[in-house]
């Protein structure tokens, strides 16, 4: 029995071992701008006061074996680009020991961004440790050197890493080199303009790291041939389960998929008169894959026929999630339907036929931006001819119909005793049908007939019933 408890326990300690090593995340560095103009305002605070919020929530958001280090520079001596300090170790996994860190900073140098990221990079290539790296700056490099080239350098060398970085406040001529560096580095530029997007930003950031597989699916959206930000979310096609997701931040998202088909939505996050849009993307295995989704029109060009001819039907454009987006009637006629790029369900309904296939869904339609496509559909109908009579005289009965099969009720009416209403027309979908015919009139009472009719497809079929 000891041998068996301590066996027990051994494995117990092994699998438990085990999975801590499986969970356990490679470190985060956050390296800090504590350069002098950290000390502008946005919406009343000052950006320092806004920097610290924010980044102790993400800390505070981080799973509880996250190991967090920090780094920071220019705020020891004014002047200075060598003002770059190591504050806390990567080895460090006390979220406080951060944010203590990051409280009693002060804002007073330069911004040496291309030395600070080669000495990041360094420290990691000394000790063998794979990170992501994250750099919050409120301004462009203040010193000689160029980011970008420090970090396609370090990428070259097969240093494991991945680099965001979160420009806060900066102008749009300003942010180039540091898209450069952040797309070297494997990782995203995002464009913080206040609280909220540096809290986004963030997020986005300490969730993309360099744990995760690199994306193999790029996402750029645009309106009038201009970037837009938008938010992706990946769900697999045929279900609820959302995959992956991305924000573009007017440049190009990435991805994450295994080889399938996916649902991709798209939403804008600027320009509210902007419509999100679904479209059906597929991952291919050992290949790179990408979507422009363009925002400008497309068009869908719908004709709905019977029988080879012009029908009067209506219609429902709907998104993947259901949505209806656009519609009409068509009268017989081809009609225009103008709406955003992106994958629909066209649902259509044949008017005055009656049966089970009234209704046709044309499905994952794609429109492209600037692009008309043209749909149809072809629905399928027989004539019946019900009439009664007793002897030549006219009786007014009720029709009900049944799909045979089925037992689904699918047409009905009066014969009344007019030429032209007996014998009734019933337009009906091709098929074997249950008919029953009641007699209306007390002279009549009691009378009553059950047949079966078949209707095939551009075929008249009467039935005189005689009371």
């Amino acid at each position: 029995m000891k041998l068996l408890t301590t066996l027990v326990c051994t494995l117990s300690l092994m699998f438990q071992t085990f999975s801590q090593e499986q969970k356990t995340p490679s470190p985060i560095l956050f390296i800090y701008d504590a350069s002098g103009s950290m000390w502008g305002k946005l919406d009343g605070k000052t950006k320092k006061e806004i920097a610290l919020e924010v980044l102790t929530t993400s800390v505070n958001n981080l799973p509880d074996n996250q190991n967090i280090g920090l780094m920071a520079y220019g705020h020891r001596k004014k002047g200075d680009c060598n003002d770059i300090e190591f504050l806390v170790d990567l080895k460090n996994a006390s979220k406080t020991h951060i944010t203590k860190a990051v409280s009693n900073i002060n804002a007073l140098g330069k911004t040496p961004l291309a030395r600070s990221a080669a000495l990041a990079i360094n420290s990691l290539k000394e000790s063998k440790t794979k990170a992501t790296i994250i750099l919050i700056t409120d301004g462009i490099e203040s010193c000689d050197g160029n980011i970008c080239d420090i970090v396609s350098k370090a990428k070259t060398d097969g240093i494991d890493f991945k680099l965001h970085i979160v420009g806060f406040g900066l102008e749009e001529g300003e942010t180039e080199q540091l898209k450069c560096a952040a797309n070297a580095g494997g990782g995203k530029y995002y464009d913080a303009a206040n609280a909220s997007d540096l809290g986004k930003g963030l997020t986005e950031a300490t969730n993309t790291t360099v744990d995760d597989p690199p994306g193999n699916f790029s996402i750029y959206a645009t309106k009038n041939g201009e970037p837009v930000d938008a938010w992706v979310r990946i769900v697999k096609t045929g279900t609820n389960k959302e995959i992956d997701g991305t924000r573009t931040y007017r440049d190009t998202g990435w991805v994450h998929l295994p080889p399938g088909k996916y649902n991709m939505i798209v939403n804008p996050l600027e320009n509210t008169k902007i419509n999100g849009t679904t479209i059906i993307i597929e991952s291919i295995k050992d290949k790179i894959g990408h979507k422009t989704v363009s925002f400008d029109g497309g068009k869908i060009n719908l004709l709905t026929l019977n029988n080879n001819e012009g029908w009067d039907a209506t219609s429902k454009v709907k998104t993947q999630e259901g949505k209806v987006v656009g519609g009409s009637r068509t009268y017989g006629r081809t009609q225009t339907i103008e709406v955003n790029p992106g994958t629909y369900d066209i649902e259509v309904m044949g008017l005055r036929m009656k049966g089970l296939e009234t209704k046709y869904t044309i499905e994952d339609v794609i429109v492209e931006s600037g692009k008309t496509i043209e749909v149809s559909h072809n629905f399928k109908t027989g004539i019946a001819m019900i009439g009664v009579k007793s002897g030549e005289t006219l009786v007014d009965a009720v029709v009900s119909i049944k799909e045979k099969k089925s037992g689904k009720n699918v047409a009905g009416s009066r014969t009344y005793t007019s030429n032209n209403s007996n014998p009734r027309e019933f337009l009906l979908n091709p098929g074997i049908y249950e008919v029953k015919v009641s007699a209306v009139k007390k002279e009549y009472a009691g009378k009553k007939e059950t047949f079966t009719i078949q209707v095939k497809q551009g075929e008249t079929v009467t039935k005189i019933i005689r009371f």
